[in-house]
């Protein structure tokens, strides 16, 4: 990923917030206090690193009773690596009252790959003898030129887990000078496997000379290799003359009914916290707490690739830049985070957080032909947005509040899908067979795997408070008889998940499948349980044979749906460290408490996919692909709680 992304449009400003909340996330000067009082307890050396540091949350509780002015405890969570001895600790740091509060270790936890360790790699890994010898085979020896991309290292063969090393694993492309898109020029057969800590390349595996290198520009995205260019459309001129409706202090925002708090937090990207609609609890903590890739080609250097894109690389301090009038509309409000980098030296991400409003169609309307009535009321939303840069995917990633109490979730995929390189320059069915029986021929030389983006998202829902019970609703058809004489009724069939083991739910198109949390004590005008329903939208099965590693390690992908009891420790679906790992200690093992899930407070984890099988309009850059959900009130409200929404102005 190059020096950009260490850079990443990094800024030393003088970032900071006055603490006046529990959840505010860690200031500048707290975490460079953090490093400070470890380094004074002796824990730090020239080679610790921090692959992760955050707030460390107070309990539910402690939240939920604080008043403006309360004493407020600060503490702060950090992964540290010591790459000299190749262990790994977690240290809790007490920021209120100066001092180290906890000194983990943690033997056999692998953390997730380092920003240094995308940059490293090319230093060794280009003068390794075995590694110049299998790119001279394909044709290229200024050496200089290729580029050297870090991966997770996937699925390990038993002798490579055994070794105890921190792995990972270094893919190779031809860029020459001038050239911005590598990914066109994959050198394909070569991986090194190498080790970080000792900075030396541990094998280089070649599996043969299969394809040519592209030497072109037809894979480049700049607009001077595109032309002709079409014409531009008109400018659309966004106009609020007024002001905007959005009001931040800090990380809390209300808009229009809504109130909430945000956090960027460097594995998980944007976290909502305490969302309320008119002061009514409705989601404690919403975040996406895992995403796995696992490609499906069954080729000897490519079997054994999976990213789990949160908890190998995080997806927060992958953040970009945002642009105004690019990234996002010209009117969004951009925020900046402050993070701590691998050495533990501050750094402010400028910029990485957009908080915008945007027009959505029609919220309501109906037109009656014999009044001449016509009632009809625009839909307005807010958006916060990033968009994080993993390797050759782009991912932009938000929340979306409705005016309607929906809450959506949103993730837009886009970038470059990865390459493998192939003899054929063109396709000879359209069937999978050949190069393409597990992908498609997207450019020259160039078949693009299938593979799947599986997105889990950790939904800890407080339906007007904690005590609140999970149902599935499931449609189904009345038998044929007396009661269904035209054979045209359905109905809507209420299941109570009472338990843990119960709540490992799928998707299922035939019934239309959805699911409720309820809060059986509070009751609407109509003496309903207020609730919110999760709505899916598109949705896969995961391909992987049930006996697969990858399936062993992301044990989440086993349901679209599962519901837990809340333990503040459970926060990652796949468990706190899947880097290196043979099996999830997250879910599906949370599960065998069996816990009750009737009056508790609830946890859902949903779980969408998107399968991708590549297309050639997807190449040399792939047009953006929308997934999502949506949390949607049923019941929580006595009608629409959009009625009393005034209508617009008339204009001419």
């Amino acid at each position: 990923m190059k020096k950009a992304l260490l850079a990443l449009a990094l800024s030393f400003s003088a970032w900071a917030q006055p603490i006046t909340h529990p959840l505010d996330p860690l200031t500048e000067g707290e975490l460079t206090e953090m490093v400070s009082i470890l380094k004074a307890d002796g824990k730090l050396n020239d080679r610790s690193r921090f692959p992760m540091v955050t707030l460390l949350e107070p309990s539910k509780e402690t939240v939920r009773s604080f008043k403006p002015g309360d004493p407020i405890r600060r503490q702060a969570f950090a992964v540290v690596l010591d790459r000299g001895e190749n262990k790994m600790y977690e240290a809790v740091v007490d920021l209120t009252n100066h001092k180290l509060a906890s000194w983990t270790p943690k033997p056999g936890m692998v953390p997730g790959v380092l920003i240094e360790e995308f940059e490293d790699p090319p230093k060794y890994v280009r003068s390794d003898p075995a590694w110049q010898a299998a790119i001279a085979k394909r044709g290229i020896t200024d050496f200089e030129n290729v580029q050297i991309d870090t991966w997770g290292v996937g699925v390990l063969s038993p002798a490579d887990r055994k070794s105890g090393k921190r792995l990972i694993r270094c893919l190779s492309f031809y860029r020459p000078k001038g050239v911005r898109n590598p990914f066109y020029r994959p050198i394909e057969g070569v991986v090194a496997l190498v080790d970080p800590n000792e900075r030396k390349v541990v094998r280089v595996e070649d599996t043969g000379v299969v394809a040519p290198v592209n030497k072109g520009l037809e894979g480049e995205l700049n607009p001077e290799n595109q032309m002709p260019l079409r014409e531009p459309l008109k400018p659309i001129v966004h106009s609020q003359p007024e002001g905007s409706s959005i009001i931040t202090k800090g990380t809390e925002v209300s808009w229009d009914n809504w109130t909430f708090r945000y956090t960027m937090h460097t594995r998980e990207g944007l976290v909502l916290n305490d969302v309320r609609y008119k002061g009514r609890p409705i989601l404690y903590r919403g975040s996406l707490c895992e995403m796995v890739v696992p490609y499906g080609s069954p080729a000897e250097n490519w079997s054994w690739r999976n990213a789990f894109d949160l908890g190998e690389y995080g997806v927060g301090r992958l953040a970009n830049t945002l642009r105004r009038g690019f990234d996002v509309p010209t009117h969004a409000v951009l925020k900046d985070t402050a993070f701590v980098d691998d050495f533990g030296k501050l750094y402010v991400q400028k910029d990485n957080v957009a908080i915008y409003e945007k027009e959505s169609g029609i919220l309501w309307k109906h037109k009656d032909y014999d009044s001449l009535m016509d009632q009809v009321r625009p839909a307005r939303e807010l958006h916060l947005t990033y968009v994080a840069t993993v390797g050759n995917y782009d991912y932009a990633l938000g929340w979306v509040l409705g005016q309607d109490g929906s809450i959506a979730a949103e993730a837009q995929l886009t970038g470059i899908v990865l390459a493998q390189g192939v003899p054929e320059a063109q396709s000879t069915t359209i069937e999978a067979k050949g190069n393409e029986r597990y992908g498609r021929l997207v450019g020259k030389h160039i078949v693009a795997p299938n593979h799947q983006h599986f997105f889990n998202f950790r939904l800890d829902l407080d339906v007007d408070g904690t005590k609140n019970s999970l149902v599935e609703i499931n449609n189904q058809a009345a038998p044929a008889g007396p009661e269904n004489p035209l054979k045209n009724a359905f109905s809507r069939e209420v299941t109570w998940l009472a338990n843990e083991k119960e709540a490992g739910r799928d998707m299922n198109m035939h019934s239309c499948r959805s699911w409720m949390v309820i809060n059986p004590d509070h009751k609407n005008a109509l003496n309903q349980p207020t609730g919110y329903q999760l709505m899916p939208g598109e949705n896969s099965v995961p391909y992987l044979h049930p006996d697969s590693p990858i399936y062993e390690r992301a044990g989440f992908l086993k349901h679209h749906l599962w519901g837990t009891q809340y333990r503040p420790e459970e926060q990652y679906a796949a468990g706190m460290y899947p880097n290196q790992s043979t099996t999830s200690s997250g879910l599906p093992g949370w599960q065998n408490d069996n816990a009750s899930l009737q009056n508790q407070d609830v946890v859902l984890w949903y779980t969408c996919g998107v399968t991708h099988n590549p297309r050639p309009e997807e190449w040399p850059v792939m047009p953006s692909h929308r997934t999502g959900f949506k949390l949607i009130p049923n019941g929580f409200f006595d009608r629409n709680p959009t009625m009393d929404v005034p209508a617009p102005k008339e204009t001419k």
